[in-house]
């Protein structure tokens, strides 16, 4: 939300208007332990696929504050996803 208003935009505040955004389908019930973890695995690596798009995008406009906080959050997610895999076996 800082980066978003430093670039002059409104930043979403509501949880609708998250919702709208999100590419992360919501789990309906209490999923077991295992499917849990496949969850927050494919979760992960739907933000990673995600910034993968959307670092050129910040990079070709020059927009190196952008394209680090993108950069740093994969990174995260990476390292997330690779764990969670790691649990289940993969």
């Amino acid at each position: 939300a800082e980066r978003i208003r430093t670039l002059g935009f409104p930043a979403p505040g509501t949880y609708q208007q998250f919702a709208a955004l999100t590419s992360i389908d919501e789990t309906i019930g209490v999923p077991s332990a295992d499917d849990m973890v496949a969850i927050l695995t494919s979760d992960n690596e739907t933000v990673i696929r995600t910034a993968r798009r959307i670092l050129p995008l910040a990079q070709d406009a020059d927009d190196e504050s952008t394209a680090s906080l993108i950069a740093d959050r994969m990174v995260i997610h990476e390292k997330t996803a690779w764990m969670l895999r790691s649990l289940l076996g993969h």
